[in-house]
């Protein structure tokens, strides 16, 4: 057959070769070992974090070689797609930081000198590559119509095998000659265009993933669509052409492409292009109902959409580095040695990332969160809280704007010069609840049932302990002073001032100080846990004091009469 007169028989309209793609996009100049990798999300919805994920391997290996990483659209699929879903995706990679430096830049925005970099505009690139796969023998036009199942074509295959028994296996329409080919296009009949396979399943080759390692692989024996009958290319086609002229060198994808690589890499091979490198990532599962394990979930699971960590609250940082968590086992003993260096310090390796399938934890990336926000300074905690209420919580964002000073006070408590800072704040949302008390707006204690009070002291000894306490409080006292007026009340009330003493013969006492300072900080705040009571006392003021304790007794006597 003649495949350049079928070439355009099949394109009339394109009148440019690949050649003049490869000069328009010429080979990029990179630094020695520099990657250029790419992030190539659908618009068919949120940003997933499991794309988070792939686009943070992206971005960081990119960053290290003093590559590029750029941000394609890969908006082929038009029934799918979701109005702005690719601006979103832009702006929550730029949210976390994972900035592409190249590509779609969202608002109808593109930089760089290999766009178009969105795919709906690049089709006659498409129809340009898929010309030559034919003029070269190694494509054919399909004109099964969409409606005929596998049942149909294996009971027509059966029908071929019963005549001869050199049936061809693959698709029927290879074997179609250029004049039937030429009749149907006369006829107006649409068609798909095929990959020509010259692969023979039974055969097998080796192939070195750079996260999975050396694997064994079936060759490809599928002729794979390269173009479906309107004219847009699947994924197969559109990457490789894509990656190709834009100098991709590294393609980072979920495993669930991996079946798919054969197919992929006999395409790259028919062309006569390089392959690429890829990487399949493991897929981040979580546990359903039943306890079985399944990918977290688009359709299923709220925490699979990035925005739900900015809703809730969490520091961009905290959900960055619980990925990174994830991909680097080591990550999380480099952050202990150095809580304070910025994560771009750690020496990422995408060798390193294990072949299983992470599970989703959210009480995980509290931890982590928990332990990034102790860090973080006084301002930068009450600036980051202000900027999610005034969003997310109107009411709470006027609070705090009303009581700044108190603000900055309350969040360096525990935090400022100390070898272990607190760490109860995993997310901005958390501080309503954690610190209502200091905001004489929020705290409500006229019900006893919002005091945190243990059982083994009664009453009548919370009572005397408060009405003990009462007259002895200063906010003038310094720490030492105000500690000593505490130990002073517990002998006379049965209680002991000295903690080794105590442990030694609890049995006669009532308790010990710290139940003493319990009972106090639960009537300040009703809470068994905050920060340190001399400081949170200081915070409240005297009046605010002495009334909290007053009310507290009373509410202490009304529930022992």
């Amino acid at each position: 057959m003649d495949y350049k007169k079928l070439a355009n028989l099949l394109f009339p309209e394109i009148n440019k070769d690949i050649n003049y793609y490869f000069e328009k996009y010429p080979k990029r100049k990179l630094e020695k070992n520099a990657q250029v990798t790419r992030i190539a999300p659908s618009p068919t919805g949120f940003l997933h974090l499991g794309t988070a994920y792939g686009a943070l391997i992206d971005f960081l290996v990119a960053k290290k070689s003093n590559g590029v990483f750029y941000m394609r659209l890969e908006d082929t699929d038009q029934k799918r797609e979701i109005e702005n879903a690719g601006q979103i995706a832009y702006d929550m990679l730029c949210y976390y930081g994972i900035t592409p430096n190249e590509g779609y830049a969202g608002n109808n925005k593109q930089v760089g000198d290999y766009g178009n970099y969105i795919q709906s505009q690049r089709i006659e690139i498409y129809k340009t590559f898929a010309k030559h796969l034919v003029e070269i023998g190694r494509a054919f036009p399909c004109f099964c119509e969409k409606s005929e199942n596998i049942e149909d074509i294996l009971n027509r295959r059966s029908e071929q095998l019963e005549k001869t028994e050199n049936i061809e296996t693959k698709d029927p329409c290879r074997n179609l000659t250029y004049e039937q080919i030429e009749e149907n296009i006369k006829l107006g009949k649409p068609f798909a265009l095929r990959l020509l396979s010259k692969g023979n399943a039974n055969n097998t080759f080796e192939f070195d993933d750079l996260i999975k390692g050396k694997r064994i692989l079936r060759e490809n024996d599928k002729d794979i669509v390269l173009l479906k009958s309107n004219g847009i290319p699947p994924y197969s086609l559109a990457h490789l052409v894509d990656d190709t002229l834009m100098g991709t060198t590294l393609v980072v994808r979920g495993e669930e492409w991996y079946s798919s690589l054969p197919a992929h890499l006999e395409l790259f091979d028919a062309f006569g292009f390089p392959r690429l490198n890829y990487a399949h990532t493991p897929v981040i599962c979580k546990l359903d109902e039943q306890g079985n394990k399944r990918k977290l979930s688009k359709r299923k699971d709220i925490e699979a959409d990035v925005r739900y960590y900015i809703e809730k609250g969490y520091p961009k940082q905290s959900v960055v580095e619980y990925l990174l968590n994830l991909l680097n086992s080591d990550f999380e003993d480099w952050r202990l040695k150095n809580p304070t260096l910025n994560y771009f310090d750690f020496e990422f390796d995408i060798s390193k990332i294990g072949s299983n399938n992470p599970m989703f934890d959210i009480l995980k990336l509290e931890d982590i969160s928990k332990n990034i926000i102790s860090y973080y300074p006084a301002q930068q905690i009450y600036d980051e809280v202000c900027n999610w209420t005034k969003q997310y919580d109107k009411n709470f964002y006027k609070i705090l704007t009303n009581n700044k000073e108190k603000c900055l006070e309350l969040f360096s408590i525990d935090r400022i010069n100390t070898p272990k800072p607190r760490k109860d704040i995993a997310k901005w949302s958390d501080i309503k609840n954690l610190y209502n008390y200091v905001f004489n707006e929020l705290y409500e204690n006229k019900n006893f049932n919002n005091f945190e009070f243990d059982d083994k002291i009664t009453n009548e000894n919370k009572i005397a302990v408060l009405k003990a306490y009462l007259p002895l409080y200063s906010e003038n006292d310094d720490k030492q002073i105000w500690f000593d007026k505490i130990k002073s009340i517990c002998e006379p009330l049965g209680f002991c001032s000295d903690m080794k003493t105590f442990r030694k013969s609890p049995e006669n006492f009532l308790g010990s100080v710290a139940d003493i300072s319990g009972i106090i900080r639960i009537a300040l705040t009703g809470r068994k846990n905050t920060p340190d009571l001399y400081f949170i006392s200081k915070l409240l003021g005297q009046a605010e004091v002495l009334k909290r304790i007053n009310e507290c007794i009373n509410l202490l006597s009304n529930k022992s009469s």
